[in-house]
């Protein structure tokens, strides 16, 4: 058989293989929400246990994810990050094809080693770009953005962004910034900017929510801005929360937004559930005595009805690493 024939074959192996996923039980699937929740808050080791349930039932994004997490506690790909990363891909995750593409030396197929029917990681690149194309040749957009990371080829970020997905949007803008591409006017490189991050932000990607605010206060509209911060802080994203909610406590604020600190005690407490993942809790509790000073023992109980709502009513706050795993 032909290495294209071949590739073919495992391709649509792996979207046969979709079709008979083991489905979770309550328990399992609540399990997998809050490992995601977990290593999204950078508490990977925390991650772990929940992940382990709902990936030995056989759910590839909880397989996906407990390889990340391994990996990500390791620092390197462990033997066991592999073998998730393994089954999830063997169920057509590309994700997971990506990262077993950068495996690194494959010192096992240079030693002679390896277990039967253990692929190479140029055999995983070569099925992740298949897997992704085909799904991309359907309209997929985000396995174009995907696909520009397993084949390092532009057109098709471009083809992502045109289709429409906002964290395409928001990288090229990114790209654009750092200096990639020409453009025959200089004012063209900061419009196309703008109109990417504001393409992105209303596609719903928080990262490009605050980037967008950022311009629209540089150009002197920090209403509009500051309602993108607030849509931001809405969607969980802990990085756009904690410029809200610290926001209400400084009366300089970049924003020009009142000072309310019953409201900035409130919503910044939250953040404390965090438990020191990402390094934001030496901030927050450098700044919580601070926003208390001005405040009585009652207005500090309405602070924390305040923040107990915020939680009842929105996502739990998190960092939300990239889901490539660019750490």
């Amino acid at each position: 058989m032909s290495r294209h024939l071949w590739v073919t074959a495992l391709v649509l192996a792996s979207v046969h293989t979709l079709a008979w996923a083991a489905e979770l039980g309550p328990e399992q699937s609540e399990a997998k929400s809050h490992g995601i929740v977990l290593y999204n808050q950078h508490k990977a080791i925390s991650a772990e246990p929940y992940l382990k349930i709902a990936a030995e039932a056989g759910d590839r994004e909880a397989q996906y994810y407990l390889g990340e997490a391994i990996r990500f506690n390791k620092r390197y790909m462990t033997e066991e990050a592999e073998k998730w990363y393994t089954a999830a891909a063997n169920q057509g995750d590309y994700y997971a094809m990506y990262q077993l593409s950068g495996k690194g030396s494959d010192l096992c197929n240079a030693m002679g080693n390896c277990p039967a029917g253990t692929k190479t990681a140029g055999e995983w690149l070569l099925q992740g770009r298949e897997t992704a194309k085909a799904l991309a040749d359907k309209g997929d957009a985000e396995a174009m953005y995907v696909l520009h990371f397993l084949t390092n080829k532009d057109e098709w970020l471009e083809k992502s962004v045109a289709a429409g997905y906002p964290k395409a949007q928001w990288y090229l803008a990114t790209m654009y910034r750092e200096g990639k591409g020409f453009f025959i006017f200089p004012g063209r490189r900061s419009d196309r900017i703008k109109e990417l991050f504001k393409g992105s932000a209303e596609g719903g990607y928080p990262p490009a929510m605050l980037e967008y605010a950022g311009i629209l206060r540089l150009e002197g509209n920090r209403d509009e801005g500051w309602r993108w911060i607030k849509k931001g802080a809405e969607t969980g994203n802990a990085a756009i929360f904690s410029d809200y909610a610290y926001s209400y406590s400084d009366a300089e604020n970049r924003w020009g937004t009142p000072v309310d600190y019953v409201k900035s005690y409130g919503l910044m407490s939250l953040l404390l559930e965090l438990n020191g993942g990402g390094g934001m809790q030496v901030f927050v509790e450098g700044e919580l005595p601070r926003i208390a000073s001005h405040l009585t023992s009652e207005e500090i109980d309405e602070a924390k009805k305040i923040g107990a709502d915020w939680k009842s009513t929105h996502p739990p706050l998190s960092f939300f690493p990239d889901k490539l795993g660019f750490w």
